[in-house]
């Protein structure tokens, strides 16, 4: 039975789909300004790790990741750049499409843009409105009234006393409570066009937390089991959507809260203003992308993801060990679920997707892959791994995949694989000794086996 750590409840609980054998599952994604952080990227490679282990675990999973193409840092990044809005969001969908391929990351069966649900969140504003949720404010924004919905708090653990504390009305806000949110944003005459659509309150746009509530009840229903994002959307957004929907619809909004823990660097959390902010572009210049997605994977998604080019470096060594095991093994991906690992294995995906201890799984059937060289071993360990999204790759391309060290390309490593043959057979062992070494410090192994000599990135 697979159990999830629920941040509603704050406690494990045995999976138990809405409709049987289908799991409906909503992720927030990105708004699409910029380049994709690594916190992006955790995001996207822990919910498609979940997804494909739902699927793999007989699960029909309809997976829904949104992408947020209004809001204010990206009408000011468009007038900045002097483009519309469309042309700037575009690009970087693109973009992050780029990133998440890069990781192995499969495409949601939905990616809704928040543009293209504008009436849906006007009706369930309209419904909000209706049953006394929602205000019109005195700066003609529509505002949601928190103190009129009773569970206020109850994902966050957060009380309304609590956050009230230290607080005063802003009278030029208009707002009849500070914790009061923003479902609506009457336009400004300065901004283009784009970005104001007719309404029953005057021409204006959505605030940010009514999108989640109107496309996930447009493509779920308003009742579902799964909702994710990273831990900093626990509050205030994810506490917003579920006042928002359960405010509208009169019923439970989710069953199963899961958020993934910050991401890190040298123990520090990422932030522009520490200096220590990585796009995945920078980071997939240095390593190979597989290598990231395994970083991301062999930490426990709950937990803090600590970023330093020594946990990356480590990462690359220990996947090195996996397809250093494969090498040689032309096999197809199986798995015996009755096999001993797989049991480990599927053990501990189930215990709230505990990743490191079913990479730990992986890493012992490697090492009995090593004593043996059994194909239907090699099958297995690659058809584990696939339900990760590792080792799908042909071994030797991983091995020898990188940029070039040193100056050297595979042909001026083949080259100097060749002059050491030829130093060998006329038993200049100091010459062959040499150009291991140099090969060695330009960041490339020999392997020296019955099948001649092979090569890979240090």
């Amino acid at each position: 039975m697979l159990k999830i750590h629920n941040s509603l409840t704050r406690s494990l609980q045995e999976f138990v789909p809405i409709e049987p054998g289908r799991v409906r599952l909503y992720v927030c994604g990105m708004t699409v300004y910029d380049y994709c952080h690594l916190g992006h990227g955790r995001v996207m490679v822990v919910f498609d790790m979940v997804t494909r282990w739902l699927r793999a675990s007989g699960y029909r999973v309809t997976y829904v990741r949104n992408i947020t193409d209004i809001d204010d840092k990206i009408i000011k990044r468009a007038a900045e750049n002097g483009e519309s809005i469309r042309r700037l969001t575009d690009r970087f969908i693109a973009f992050m499409h780029e990133d998440a391929g890069a990781l192995g990351v499969l495409r949601p069966d939905f990616e809704p843009r928040a543009t293209d649900y504008v009436p849906q969140m006007l009706d369930l504003i309209g419904r909000l409105e209706k049953k006394g949720y929602a205000y019109l404010a005195g700066n003609n924004d529509v505002c949601y009234s928190v103190r009129k919905f009773s569970g206020y708090g109850k994902l966050s653990g957060k009380s309304l006393d609590d956050l009230r504390a230290g607080e005063r009305v802003d009278v030029m806000e208009g707002k009849q409570d500070p914790l009061d949110f923003v479902l609506w944003k009457h336009a400004r005459p300065e901004e283009s066009a784009e970005v104001k659509w007719e309404s029953a309150w005057g021409l204006g746009r959505p605030g940010w937390h009514i999108e989640c509530s109107a496309m996930s009840a447009q493509l779920l229903g308003d009742h579902f089991d799964i909702h994710g994002g990273g831990q900093d959307l626990q509050f205030p957004h994810h506490e917003n959507e579920i006042a928002q929907s359960e405010g509208a619809h009169g019923n439970t909004f989710v069953n199963y809260w899961m958020h993934n823990g910050f991401v890190r660097v040298d123990n520090e959390k990422m932030s522009k203003s520490l200096g220590n902010f990585f796009t995945l572009r920078e980071i997939l210049k240095k390593y190979d992308a597989e290598v990231v997605r395994f970083f991301i994977l062999r930490a426990h998604y709950r937990s803090p993801l600590n970023y330093s080019d020594a946990h990356l470096d480590d990462a690359r060594a220990a996947l090195t060990r996996l397809y250093t095991a494969l090498k040689g093994f032309a096999v197809a991906a199986s798995v015996d679920w009755n096999e001993a690992h797989a049991q480990r294995f599927k053990a501990a995906m189930d215990e709230d997707f505990a990743t490191p201890e079913a990479i730990a799984a992986l890493f012992d059937l490697a090492n009995e892959l090593n004593r043996t060289k059994d194909a239907q071993t090699a099958a297995q360990l690659k058809g584990l791994a696939g339900a990760l999204g590792l080792l799908q790759r042909d071994p030797v391309e991983f091995l020898q995949a990188g940029p070039a060290a040193e100056g050297l390309d595979e042909a001026a490593i083949a080259a100097q694989i060749g002059a050491r043959i030829a130093a060998k057979k006329a038993k200049n062992f100091a010459a062959a000794d040499r150009i291991r070494a140099e090969l060695k410090a330009a960041g490339v192994i020999l392997e020296d086996g019955p099948g001649g000599t092979t090569w890979r990135r240090g």
